[in-house]
């Protein structure tokens, strides 16, 4: 049966940026909406700050643990298919946690959660550079929008949820999802085009996959566990140990495999290597300050939750609007000076923010936060075009789930790393935060500058 379809390629676009988004909104939004939540959470279900920390990471983990397998399924099967796959995963697990009676159970079903996510992200972000074919300006832009609705869904995670937890209660921010997710499988079907399958007879790198999962989770768990138990604890020690193990085994087999999850020929183009190392980085200190700042505003100023929403609310408007303006730059500039003109600036925030006290005044803070916005918004959507402008199209699904899996690993390991550092107090532990992150990012900046060419990601004449 024929599908009617907008008429007109402009129309088709706008659907299919709107389809696809909806897709990064949810995972974004799930992200960070369950911060400002953590209070209630914790109040609710009895448990203190590492509990909570797991409800952060169980999500994320699972998120990056699987991405590299939502990208080769997508390849596989089709990224229409396994999109709409992982979004009635992600809606049920939703379900799941706004239903959930205990912890335990809502960790559970947060790494569900993060499963789905895991199957939809890197299909949403193939389907979009399918619809766009060879037309470079034309998914540069689209690539800005899309990040736009990502990074605003970021940003209004804290707002949104600050509201639905004082007058819903914390369990609205997951059953929130359900409706959103059946109408992304709805437009996906009905007005996105499938995408060409990979005819690949090898079979699926399980055992990297296996080996994957297993290095993110033991290490991001010592992290969380150390701020509790200490850093001497041997949970601890024995989380870090097997992380080592883990990753030997998957470099080796990696090595072996005749279908890797990390093809050799992906990082033997130094622009792929810079976007990933930016992504870590970019992703480990953004996700650390939200976290973090969500404990402050609550803990430190005696903020309440809508509060805490609303405290977010100049990084939203500014992340969206930069994200958008810097999606269009890339197409026509290149991607180059964006990327590490973002980090940098980002670089510059984090160090202002270091001398942030319980006594600082909000205008103070947040003055010094948007810098985050506007730097991170401004590298971000290029880091995006750079990957997928110089790699081949059939291993598309791939390379951005290799991009999403080390971004959200580095977000889980940003989460753990900041909240035991919070051990020491929350200003005290931040302010040791922060100035980690600047070295990180500015590290991340120079590295674009030795590896990405200038003329990356330009428009080419006479398109």
């Amino acid at each position: 049966m024929n599908r009617k379809r907008p008429s007109g390629s402009a129309g088709k676009h706008v659907l299919l940026v709107a389809t696809t988004s909806l897709g990064f909104v949810v995972v974004q939004l799930d992200v960070s909406i369950v911060n400002v939540a953590l209070a209630r959470i914790g109040a609710a279900l009895s448990t203190g700050v590492g509990g909570l920390q797991w409800v952060v990471d169980a999500y994320t983990l699972a998120f990056a643990s699987f991405l590299l397998l939502g990208g080769a399924l997508g390849d596989r099967a089709g990224a229409r298919r396994v999109f709409a796959s992982g979004m009635a995963i992600f809606s049920a697990a939703s379900l799941g946690c706004g239903l959930a009676p205990g912890l335990g159970l809502l960790v559970a079903a947060r790494a569900l959660q993060g499963f789905g996510a895991a199957l939809l992200m890197p299909c949403s972000l193939a389907l979009l550079n399918h619809g766009c074919a060879q037309n470079q300006p034309l998914r540069a832009r689209a690539i800005g929008l899309w990040t736009a609705s990502g990074g605003a869904a970021l940003a209004a995670g804290p707002i949104v949820g600050g509201f639905m937890v004082a007058r819903l209660g914390w369990a609205s921010i997951f059953l929130v999802n359900v409706p959103i997710g059946i109408l992304a499988i709805w437009l996906v079907f009905r007005f996105v085009d499938e995408t060409p399958r990979v005819a690949d007879p090898r079979p699926f790198d399980w055992g990297g996959q296996a080996c994957a999962a297993v290095v993110l989770f033991t290490l991001t768990g010592a992290f969380i566990e150390a701020g509790s138990r200490g850093w001497r604890a041997p949970v601890v020690t024995a989380g870090f140990v097997l992380a080592v193990l883990a990753a030997a085994a998957f470099l080796r087999i990696e090595r072996r495999s005749s279908a890797p999850m990390l093809p050799p020929r992906l990082f033997a183009r130094p622009t792929v290597v810079a976007a990933n190392l930016m992504g870590f980085a970019v992703n480990l200190a953004l996700y650390g300050t939200i976290f973090s700042l969500s404990f402050y505003f609550q803990q430190a100023k005696g903020y309440s939750p809508e509060t805490t929403g609303l405290a977010f609310l100049p990084l939203m408007a500014v992340l969206t609007v930069v994200n958008v303006l810097a999606g269009r730059a890339a197409g026509r500039y290149g991607v180059r000076w964006p990327m590490a003109g973002g980090c940098a600036f980002g670089a510059v925030g984090f160090l202002l923010l270091t001398s942030i006290g319980a006594d600082t005044s909000y205008l103070s803070v947040i003055t010094r936060l948007l810098f985050l916005p506007i730097g991170i918004g401004m590298a971000v959507p290029a880091m995006t075009t750079a990957l997928l402008s110089s790699v081949p199209k059939d291993i598309g699904g791939t390379a951005s789930g290799v991009l999403n899996t080390i971004r959200q690993a580095a977000g889980a390991i940003g989460v753990a790393v900041f909240g035991s550092l919070m051990s020491m107090g929350i200003v005290a532990g931040m302010r040791v935060a922060f100035i980690g992150s600047a070295a990180l990012v500015a590290c991340a900046a120079l590295t674009v500058l030795l590896l990405v060419p200038g003329d990356a990601g330009k428009r080419q004449e006479g398109t």
